[in-house]
């Protein structure tokens, strides 16, 4: 089997054009970025727009160091879907580089079942995430600027909670100080960085519905707090026609392809552990006018990714979910039950039944939003026919559907059976999406609903500091708005060690901060940072150019 980079550097590729020509899109309604991408201008896609799609969610268990793959399954379930001769759009998130020079590497799928170019999707693509940087970057120059002359809004410098944003793993920029070049240097004072997918910004292209939508948002930004403790937005700071200025391109999504040919919406790029962690809603409206049926994916677990597009994504924007894939892999849930990663390769059924709590327990959760669920078990060559009956056992034990899909290997051809089976309760109209909880209420109060009903916790024990912010917060109007848990990504708890479905814990909530742009509360528990840091041999030593070519770890 070649390599994910060499399938994809391999590859016979459609011009944009006839992409674009396959939702019913003319070479003047799109923005051509090179042969193989274009961005749709919004208004194009909305006036093109029929009876809209089915949308299906594509998540999975908490990740594990072996892989799930649920881009992959992503990829090679609409890629059925277009061998099914049905009209399907994918709509996935932009990778960031800080994972792609880190520990991860790519986010464009694998093997057989990838979008495309890849490495030009994995790396600068059409800018999208640069704006997304700058507009961060000239927020939080203009406020340093402001505090340094005149400070007219009496901002307290001690007080400030807009960070500093860089696209990049960079552990050493958590926590700096500013203004040390000193008396024409600005004002001194403890400042951070968070990497572009946790930004607030990110959070805002990803929910705005157009130009005055996104303009609207990034007014109310909150940058902290005056000295009188009332809060100071990048309106009061007259920087909001500025920042839409640099982000007037982006918001449109952009359009490449699959290796099977599908066209791909790719657009926006949060983080599921830090950040809400789906592609945007410009996109997946794109995709639901132009298709008769959407895949998009939401990242990590269903703990994360997908509680958070249900109880975000969908209510701000409308959607209803006609069905969800949860993916699974016989050697994450051996994880789970107890394996180290060297150990995977060898048979292990007991491991796999201990591991299956933790995929039941996603399954569960997806049916706590009224959409029901596919499980999807994305085959390695090294699972057995006995392994794969363990988790198909486990599957029936909580009346879930459970299909062997091989998207790495077979493409779309993999993942015929799955879409069948997706297509079967698209079909079935059981879909009967509601949010976990209503925007009404304390912050509190929904912080432990989703702690209780989606991680298994006892309850959520808030620090002082954080119960603090939360009184500011709902005073200033931010107490009904939706939370977003920032959390570990490889457990149901905020402590990365405990696999399976733990039981008998609390949820410590540490630092709660603004997204008044966005929408919603940020509330940040355990040690889950905000800037990821490098690995001790970072992807980025594999990679280089040869004879004009990418080469390294996507």
């Amino acid at each position: 089997m070649p390599s994910d980079i060499e399938i994809a550097q391999s590859a016979t590729l459609q011009p944009i054009q006839a992409i674009a020509e396959s939702i019913g899109l003319g070479a003047a309604d799109i923005v051509p970025f090179g042969h193989h991408k274009a961005k749709v201008p919004l208004d194009v896609a909305r006036s093109r727009g029929g009876a809209p799609g089915a949308l299906v969610l594509v998540t999975g268990v908490n990740p594990t160091a072996a892989g799930e793959g649920k881009s992959t399954v992503s990829v090679g379930l609409a890629d059925a879907f277009k061998l099914r001769e049905r009209n399907p759009v994918l709509c996935l998130r932009e990778p960031s580089l800080g994972p792609i020079f880190g520990i991860k590497g790519g986010a464009a799928g694998g093997g057989w079942s990838q979008v495309v170019p890849m490495e030009e999707i994995n790396l600068h693509f059409t800018g999208d995430f640069h704006a997304i940087s700058s507009a961060h970057a000239l927020l939080a120059a203009m406020l340093d600027n402001h505090l340094y002359r005149p400070n007219s809004l009496d901002i307290d410098p001690t007080a400030i909670t807009w960070p500093r944003a860089v696209d990049m793993n960079d552990r050493a920029l958590r926590s700096i100080v500013v203004g040390l070049g000193g008396r024409t240097g600005g004002v001194p004072r403890q400042d951070g960085f968070v990497i572009t997918a946790a930004s607030e910004i990110m959070a805002i292209f990803c929910l705005a519905d157009g130009l005055e939508d996104l303009e609207a948002r990034l007014g109310r930004i909150i940058v902290g707090y005056s000295r009188d403790g009332e809060p100071i937005t990048a309106a009061q700071l007259d920087a909001v026609g500025a920042m839409t200025v640099l982000l007037k391109d982006a918001i449109n999504p952009n359009l490449v392809q699959t290796l099977g040919g599908t066209p791909a919406f790719v657009h926006g790029g949060p983080f599921a552990n830090i950040a809400h962690g789906c592609n945007s809603l410009a996109a997946t409206r794109a995709g639901l006018a132009l298709g008769d049926v959407v895949v998009t994916e939401a990242g990590f677990g269903a703990d994360l990714g997908a509680e958070k597009f249900f109880d975000i994504k969908c209510r701000f924007g409308g959607l209803e979910p006609a069905a969800a894939v949860v993916v699974a892999t016989v050697r994450a849930l051996k994880m789970n039950g107890g394996v180290a990663k060297d150990a995977l390769g060898s048979e292990d059924v007991a491991a796999v039944r201990a591991g299956a709590v933790n995929l039941q327990a996603h399954v569960e959760n997806v049916r706590r939003f009224g959409v029901p669920p596919v499980v999807a078990i994305n085959r390695f060559t090294s699972d057995t026919p006995a392994e794969i009956e363990a988790v198909t056992a486990a599957c029936r034990e909580i009346g879930a559907t459970a299909v062997v899909a091989d998207p790495w290997g077979g493409g779309g051809e993999g993942c015929l059976d799955l879409a069948d089976a997706v297509q079967s309760v698209i079909d079935s109209g059981e879909a009967d999406y509601r949010p976990l909880y209503p925007t009404e209420g304390s912050l509190v109060s929904k912080l432990e609903t989703v702690a209780r009903e989606i991680y298994g916790a006892d309850g959520v024990d808030v620090a002082p500091a954080a119960a603090k912010e939360i009184e500011r917060l709902e005073r200033i109007g931010l107490r009904d708005v939706p939370v977003c848990i920032a959390k570990t990504q490889y457990s149901f708890s905020d402590d990365p060690t405990l696999l399976g479905r733990p039981s008998g814990f609390r949820i410590t909530v540490r630092e709660v901060t603004p997204s008044a742009g966005a929408g919603f509360v940020v509330a940040k528990t355990g040690a889950v940072m905000t800037m990821p840091g490098l690995a001790a041999r970072p992807a980025a030593v594999g990679m280089e150019v040869v004879d004009g070519a990418v080469r390294g770890l996507f």
